[in-house]
């Protein structure tokens, strides 16, 4: 008898488990407004997500080991954080000088510099002062990375978690 009963109750116990989460797993996550609605509504999305950015600044110790790592790459590699077709966010490129801040296209062609620093002092001592919300391009106050443009903004930017998992990563040729 309990061998047909403990199954039934165990069998019970995952039917519900898995309701339960199939019903949490349904709805809209968090308090962001819905995508859909318009321009007004993306917009909304847009500042929900601005004011989430982080505002801390990277420091000059990650700021440095970028350089470093930037650095042990080839000449037109570097910091390239998507891989995919078009429009890839900003990445870090090595130059015969030093290292550019330039668009990515099509997963590895490097656009024009937006900026260059031909040394480490001056690298480290720009990325010291950047945060996730100065890179995004939200901050009207940084020369080097605002823009008025909705469509750039916070668009496959640089943040800290993407520099940390650049520094930590492999170098590839």
């Amino acid at each position: 008898m309990a061998a047909t009963i403990i199954p039934l109750i165990a069998l019970g116990v995952i039917v519900f488990v898995l309701v339960a989460a199939i019903r949490a797993n349904r709805g809209p996550r968090g308090n962001l407004p819905p995508q859909e609605g318009g321009e007004a509504s993306r917009r909304a999305y847009a500042l929900k997500l601005r004011d989430r950015l982080d505002h801390s600044l990277f420091g000059p110790v990650l700021a440095g080991e970028v350089w470093d790592r930037v650095m042990q790459h080839p000449v037109e590699r570097g910091l390239i954080h998507e891989f995919h077709r078009d429009f890839c966010g900003h990445g870090l490129i090595r130059t015969q000088a030093g290292i550019k801040l330039c668009d990515i296209l099509d997963g590895h062609h490097a656009g024009t510099a937006i900026a260059e620093w031909t040394a480490r002092e001056d690298f480290v001592a720009f990325f010291a002062e950047q945060s996730d919300y100065s890179c995004s391009g939200w901050d009207e106050t940084s020369p080097v990375f605002a823009t008025n443009d909705e469509w750039q903004r916070n668009n496959q930017r640089l943040t800290r978690e993407k520099l940390r998992r650049f520094v930590s990563g492999p170098i590839l040729a």
